[in-house]
């Protein structure tokens, strides 16, 4: 979900595991040379959803590392294939209180550009939540954990896969 740390978090824990950090809506941005905003007001967000799945698709490809992905791209079925075969799902599972703390002063989320956008983050928090539930892994979000203990948090869950990560301390 927006506001759950996957940009801040990811970015620590690939600095921990001195891995690249990937960001599939920067390389979005990066490739339509616009904002995410942009894309969903000139495009729609059916647009922006294809070339999201184009996007993961190449990273997953061609890259390794962290990848945070936007909060609705683990939604498509496709997306959520191509990552659990292509590495592992990490849930950052804040619940419904700390993601509005953290996202209600920013005006860089086009879905909450509503009248109502605690209405509108509640319900897609709801609709998500059972799907984002699909995720390889769930790391449980509290609000007095700093960037670095959530980083430590997901190693720890990453351990729990020895496919996925060897020789980690």
């Amino acid at each position: 979900m927006m506001g759950a740390g996957k940009t801040a978090v990811g970015k620590a824990l690939a600095a921990r595991l001195e891995a690249p950090f990937l960001d599939s809506d920067a390389e979005i941005e990066r490739a339509a040379a616009m904002s995410i905003a942009e894309i969903f007001e000139r495009d729609g967000e059916a647009f922006f959803r294809s070339r999201e799945s184009e996007v993961l698709n190449r990273l997953l490809e061609e890259e390794r590392g962290i990848l945070s992905t936007g909060g609705g791209a683990f939604l498509c079925e496709r997306n959520r294939d191509l990552i659990t075969r292509k590495g592992v799902s990490v849930w950052l599972d804040a619940d419904l209180t700390l993601l509005w703390q953290r996202v209600k002063h920013k005006n860089t989320r086009p879905l909450l550009r509503t009248d109502d956008p605690y209405a509108t983050l509640r319900e897609l928090y709801e609709a998500r939540v059972p799907i984002y539930a699909l995720a390889d892994l769930t790391v449980r979000a509290q609000p007095d954990y700093a960037i670095e203990t959530m980083a430590q948090k997901v190693i720890e869950a990453l351990l729990t896969r020895p496919d996925v990560l060897e020789g980690i301390e």
